[in-house]
This record gives C-alpha cells, sequence and structure tokens, in this order.
C-alpha cells in the first residue's frame, strides 16, 4: 500500500514538473522580442504645419491603463488588488481622461499605459478610446508589455497588450521604437515589461530641422540598475538628435525624481514604493529638466485614494520633460485632477520653438 501511494506521488510531482517545463516553455517560444530599433505605425491625418517660432502645449499623462483611478490599490505598491477596476470603470475612467485632452486642446500629447487588449482592463482598446475622442491627430504606438499571460499573483494579471501612445496635432513623418536595457533575466523576463523609447519626428516647414519627441516609460520595479541603464540610453539618443540640429523633447512617466527638483514636501515612506532618481548632471547645459513640484505628479497605490486622508499620503513627483535649449519653455505645470481617474496628473508644458 505504502508503494502504490509513493508512486501516486512520485507521477502526481512529475505531472506538476512537466505542466511547469510545458508553461514557461510557452511563455519562452512566445515571448516579446522587440528589435533593437523598429518603425511604429503612424496612423490618422492631419495637415497643419508647424513652424519655427511657433507656441505648443504639450502633455504627458500615464493614464493607469484606464483601471487605476481613485478607487484602485494595487499589490505591487502594497495593496491587495490585481484587478482594480470592472469594465464600467474603465469606461468610466477613458471619459474622464480624453474629456480633459479635449478640453485642453493640446497640441502633442504623450501618454503611457495605454491597453490595447489587456485582462486587468477587461480588453477594451483604449486607443481607439483616446483616438476617437475628438481633435484630429496623427497617432503613434508602442509596446512595451506584451505576453500572453503573467501567471502572478492570485488571481493572476493574465494577458497584457500595452504601450505608450503620441498624438501630434501636425503630421508625424517617422516613428521609431528603440529597445531600452531590461534588466529582468529568464524566466521573469518572458512576461514583463519590454521598455522603450518611442521617437517620432515631426517636420518643421521651411526648414530642414525636425521636432523630435521622444515619448518614455521607465523601469519601475527594479533594484535600480535598469532605471541607470535605461537613462544612459535616453541621454545618448537626446545627444544624438540635438547634435543633427534637431528641436528635442522627452517626456512621460520616468520613475525617478530629477536631482534638480526639489521634492521634499512629499516625505518618502521606506516601507512603500520609492522612486529612483536620474542625476541632472548627466545632462549638460544644452537641456532642462522639468517636473513642478507645486502638485505631486503620482500617488502610492499601496490604498485607494478616495476617502482616505490626503495630508498622510504617499505622493511622488516622477512625471516631467526634458528640453532642448533651442525651445524655450514658457511654463510647466502639474494638473491637479484629484487622482480621480488615474493614479497620476497630467503634466502640461508650453513652449516656443526659437
Amino acid at each position: 500500500m505504502g508503494k502504490k501511494i509513493l508512486k501516486v506521488i512520485v507521477i502526481l510531482l512529475a505531472i506538476l514538473i512537466l505542466l511547469v517545463i510545458l508553461f514557461f516553455g510557452t511563455l519562452t517560444v512566445l515571448e516579446f522580442k522587440p528589435a533593437e530599433e523598429e518603425a511604429c505605425p503612424v496612423a490618422g491625418s492631419t495637415d497643419r504645419e508647424l513652424h519655427a517660432g511657433d507656441t505648443l502645449n504639450v502633455a504627458t499623462w500615464n493614464i493607469g491603463y484606464g483601471a487605476l483611478g481613485d478607487n484602485a490599490e494595487f499589490f505591487m505598491d502594497g495593496g491587495s488588488d490585481v484587478y482594480t477596476a470592472d469594465e464600467a470603470r474603465v469606461e468610466e475612467n477613458l471619459k474622464g481622461i480624453t474629456d480633459w485632452l479635449n478640453k485642453n486642446e493640446m497640441d502633442l500629447i504623450l501618454l503611457q499605459e495605454v491597453d490595447r487588449d489587456s485582462s486587468r482592463s477587461h480588453h477594451v482598446d483604449e486607443t481607439a478610446r483616446v483616438t476617437a475622442a475628438g481633435n484630429e491627430y496623427a497617432q503613434s504606438f508602442a509596446n512595451n508589455f506584451k505576453t500572453v499571460f503573467v501567471p502572478y499573483p492570485i488571481p493572476p494579471i493574465g494577458k497584457v497588450d500595452s504601450g505608450i501612445m503620441t498624438l501630434s496635432a501636425f503630421p508625424i513623418s517617422s516613428s521609431m521604437r528603440i529597445s531600452l536595457p531590461c534588466p529582468f533575466s529568464w524566466p521573469i523576463r518572458t512576461c514583463n515589461l519590454k521598455r522603450c523609447l518611442m521617437v517620432d519626428r515631426i517636420p518643421i516647414a521651411d526648414t530642414d530641422k525636425q521636432l523630435v519627441v521622444v515619448n518614455l516609460h521607465l523601469e519601475a520595479y527594479d533594484s535600480g540598475e535598469g532605471k541607470i541603464a535605461q537613462t544612459e540610453r535616453l541621454v545618448q539618443v537626446l545627444n544624438e538628435e540635438y547634435e543633427k540640429g534637431n528641436y528635442v523633447i522627452a517626456g512621460g512617466d520616468f520613475n525617478q525624481v530629477f536631482s534638480n527638483v526639489d521634492w521634499s514636501m512629499y516625505p518618502a515612506d521606506p516601507d512603500k514604493w520609492l522612486p529612483g532618481m536620474i542625476d541632472a548632471s548627466a545632462f549638460d547645459s544644452r537641456w532642462s529638466l522639468l517636473m513642478d513640484n507645486a502638485v505631486p505628479t503620482c500617488r502610492s497605490l499601496d490604498q485607494p485614494y478616495a476617502g482616505a486622508d490626503p495630508e498622510t499620503f504617499q505622493y511622488y513627483l516622477i512625471d516631467g520633460f526634458i528640453v532642448s535649449d533651442n525651445i524655450t519653455v514658457k511654463s510647466c505645470k502639474t494638473q491637479d485632477l484629484g487622482f480621480v481617474h488615474s493614479d497620476h496628473n497630467p503634466v502640461k508644458m508650453e513652449i516656443t520653438l526659437e
């Protein structure tokens, strides 16, 4: 009898091991493996010309895949939830986001965490919602998170198809996805983010110059090496574009604060997620690193924001812009939207091309 029980246990263990091998083998075979550089499709049309001397309104906003409104808490930040919104709340969040974008009539919009077909956002195509929301824009999209299945936690995250999206009131002549260093090894790498820069080029009329717009969402949950390596690559790309004579804007969710920005008004709790820091000295005098500390750009997801005491909440400054010195920045202000529809606030910048 004992031998039979042992045999059953061995068989069950063998089946379990085989299933695990098959599972991770499938994830490995189907792993999202983008090239170092690859073209991104450009959709939409606009016939508006961009000229030197023009003044533009630019916004960056991590929209939290439409599911990280003020009701949300998330397990990676110390909360308890994986699925943070039902489909109705996703649609409500997206409406609030697109309403703000339409009301503000931005010339350039840089969005992060935009889902196309993900379990966490109930497979709502958020790119379609943003595109259909109003103004005529050229649009580009690059995946930075694409996997058939994320097997953790319980319940698992599941399928993810997500990325960064740029909308321009001017024609985009080309869009390129540039892969960033990935700090994760196998098997975690197979179902994790593959961060990137999306570099869009907008011709400037009557010149051979371009406005180069870099949309980004840098590493969040690494031990620090990933953020450093990705920032180094960003510096390299920006310098190369500036040295070509172009106007350059980089914007997005850096998951880091700039060292030239005082964020002491938002004391960091070491028991919660902490951002990294980008050393402003890594950028020479040709660049301005901009974050508005009057309003936090992000809030912690360790608990819901609605109903919490805002005075004791953990806030961050991690969204902003880096701008070349041939662009005059008239203002850069975080918009206080109360984190109702996303765990980030949009950052709005007014600039003039010199």
